[in-house]
């Protein structure tokens, strides 16, 4: 029989995590990846049965963040307080610094296009304002946007025609038009009344899943700014999603006050899981 849509079951066990647990991706066998299993700084992979173990540690004093795939195979990770963006080769399990720039605040959370280009949220909490950076193939960071609210989940959208980045204590998400030279167009494309946000990430219709911090809940946005369900998670504190398992239906949520992944269906896959199927 298959599984109820839209019904978030845990993965794992309560506490594998730290209240860190963020950054999820999945690689190709359907192995899940999050920073921060068992102690801060490292980097944590789930089995689709819910299995946990340390995937790698990162140099001290690295912590990760966002977590994604590039086309190469390895592995980029946010590391915020290193001001990099780190490389892990999957089969040596050796890390590398990818791009590094001392000016940032954190990075955050990134996402990347079918390009490899990597964007880059950087909030400063402590003043609720932010940047976004850009990462092309020389890995060298350009600012792309600075004097923004509190820049955190990041996404391109699956046609790679638009950029998004939400603003967790102003409640903005924004969208941009996005090539090969930069963002332009800036545009709200909805506005939240009430509780955070973190992480979040489109499917392939180019809907975006986004975290709702504090209100525990996943809400599924349309690319016209429409809410068109939310998903009951069981914990008040999701940091960020992404898509994977066998067809990419299932969406993972790492949970901070629970320090565990829970997951729920889908009808769709994710842009990413897509995107890195096709380049396998």
């Amino acid at each position: 029989m298959a599984a109820e849509l839209y019904v978030s079951r845990p993965l794992t066990t309560a506490g594998g995590f730290t209240v860190g647990i963020e950054g999820p991706a999945c690689d190709r066998q359907g192995n899940l990846y999050a920073v921060n299993y068992q102690r801060e700084g490292t980097i944590g992979k789930v089995t689709p049965d819910g299995e946990c173990s340390i995937f790698v540690e990162l140099p001290h004093p690295s912590v990760g963040n966002g977590i994604r795939f590039h086309s190469a195979g390895y592995m980029l990770i946010a590391d915020y307080m290193g001001h990099n963006v780190l490389a892990v080769d999957m089969e040596t399990r050796a890390i590398s610094v990818y791009a590094h720039e001392p000016s940032l605040h954190q990075p955050n959370d990134i996402a990347i296009g079918a390009d490899d280009v990597v964007y880059a949220s950087d909030p400063d909490w402590g003043s609720s304002t932010g940047r976004m950076w850009r990462v092309g193939g020389d890995r060298k960071f350009v600012l792309l946007e600075a004097g923004m609210g509190t820049t955190n989940g990041i996404e391109v959208s699956p046609d790679e025609r638009r950029l998004y980045v939400n603003e967790t204590v102003q409640r903005n998400v924004w969208a941009y038009d996005l090539d090969a030279t930069g963002i332009s167009n800036k545009r709200l494309l909805i506005q939240f009344p009430d509780f955070g946000m973190d992480g979040m990430r489109c499917d392939v219709d180019g809907n975006l899943y986004i975290t709702r911090w504090g209100k525990g809940t996943v809400a599924k946005v349309s690319p016209a700014g429409e809410v068109l369900l939310e998903v009951v998670l069981g914990g008040e504190k999701p940091s960020n999603l992404a898509f994977g398992g066998p067809d990419g239906c299932t969406c993972y949520v790492t949970v901070q006050d629970r320090g565990w992944v829970e997951s729920f269906r889908v009808e769709r896959p994710g842009r990413a899981w897509a995107l890195y199927q096709r380049r396998g």
